[in-house]
C-alpha cells in the first residue's frame, strides 16, 4: 500500500494526506458524542500541544528545507527570510478579511476580525477562525510533497508524511477543542460535530493547491517553505498560544507544548 502512495503525483499524495489530517479533525471533534464540555485543562493542554506540534514543524519540515535548498548561492537565507515573512503577512491578511472572533483574555469577551462579522452568527465565526488557521497547515503538506519532485534534496516521501502525521495528530486535539465549546453553549450534537470537522475541509484543498504550485513553478519552492512555515507561526503565536495560557493552567499549557514539540521533532528527525 506504501508503495502505491508513493507512486502517485505529489499533488495527490497531498490531496490524500490533507483528507486524513481533515478526517482526524472529525475524530476529535466527534468527542461532543461522549461529552458536553471540556475541561479548562484539558483544553489549555490540547492547545499548547497543538502549538508545540506546529512550532517543531515549522522548523525542521519547512524552514530548514528552505534554508538547505538555497546552499552554495551567496545569500541561502534570503528566500526562507522572504518567505517566512509573507506567509505572516498573508495571514494578516487574511485576518483583516475573513470574518471571525478571537477569545478576549481579558474580559472574556469575543474579539471580531473580518468584514460581515455581524451578519454571522457566533458558532459560524469560531468555525472561521479555525478554518483560517487550517489554512496554512494544508499549504505546508502541500508544499512537504511538492518539494521531493521539485529538486528539493533534502526532501524525502518520509518526512512529507511525517508532517502530515504531526499536523493530523494535533488536529484531534483542534477538533474537539472547537466542537465541545460549541456543544457546550446548546447545539445539538451533530450540529456541534458538523461545525468542527467542517473547520477543517480547506486542508485537502489548500495541500493540493501548494503540490501543484511547487510542481509548476520549481524555482518557488524554498520561498513556499518558508511561507507555509511563517503562516503556521503567525498561528500559533496569535492564536494558539495566548488561547492555551488563558487560564489558570500555563504550566500545564507549556509543559503540552514541549511535549507536542518534542513528538513532532522526533517524527521529523526519524522519518526525515
Amino acid at each position: 500500500m506504501s508503495e502505491i502512495f508513493q507512486d502517485l503525483p505529489p499533488y495527490i499524495q497531498a490531496l490524500i494526506a490533507g483528507i486524513i489530517t481533515w478526517l482526524l479533525t472529525a475524530l476529535g471533534a466527534a468527542a461532543v458524542f461522549v461529552f458536553k464540555r471540556v475541561n479548562d485543562k484539558i483544553l489549555n493542554s490540547m492547545q499548547g500541544f497543538a502549538a508545540g506540534i506546529m512550532i517543531a514543524a515549522s522548523f525542521w519540515s519547512l524552514l530548514q528545507p528552505a534554508i538547505d535548498y538555497g546552499e552554495g548561492s551567496a545569500f541561502p537565507w534570503l528566500p526562507a527570510a522572504i518567505g517566512f515573512l509573507l506567509g505572516g503577512f498573508f495571514i494578516r491578511a487574511l485576518d483583516l478579511v475573513i470574518p471571525h472572533i478571537h477569545p478576549n483574555t481579558q474580559d472574556k469577551n469575543q474579539y471580531h476580525e473580518g468584514v460581515g462579522t455581524k451578519k454571522l452568527n457566533k458558532n459560524t465565526l469560531l468555525v472561521l477562525a479555525i478554518t483560517l488557521h487550517n489554512i496554512p497547515e494544508g499549504l505546508s503538506i502541500g508544499v512537504a510533497f511538492g518539494g521531493i519532485v521539485a529538486g528539493n534534496g533534502q526532501a524525502t516521501f518520509l518526512g512529507a508524511l511525517g508532517l502530515a502525521i504531526g499536523i493530523g495528530i494535533q488536529n484531534i486535539p483542534e477538533g474537539a477543542a472547537l466542537s465541545m465549546p460549541i456543544r457546550a453553549a446548546g447545539a445539538s450534537r451533530w450540529k456541534a460535530f458538523n461545525y468542527g470537522q467542517a473547520s477543517a475541509i480547506v486542508e485537502p484543498i489548500f495541500a493540493t493547491i501548494g503540490a501543484a504550485a511547487v510542481l509548476v513553478i520549481t524555482p518557488m519552492l524554498p520561498y513556499a517553505l518558508a511561507f507555509a512555515a511563517g503562516a503556521m507561526i503567525f498561528v500559533v503565536v496569535e492564536e494558539l498560544i495566548p488561547d492555551s495560557q488563558a487560564s489558570n493552567n500555563t504550566d500545564l499549557a507549556t509543559l503540552s507544548l514541549m511535549i507536542g514539540f518534542t513528538i513532532m521533532m522526533i517524527l521529523d528527525v526519524a522519518l526525515g
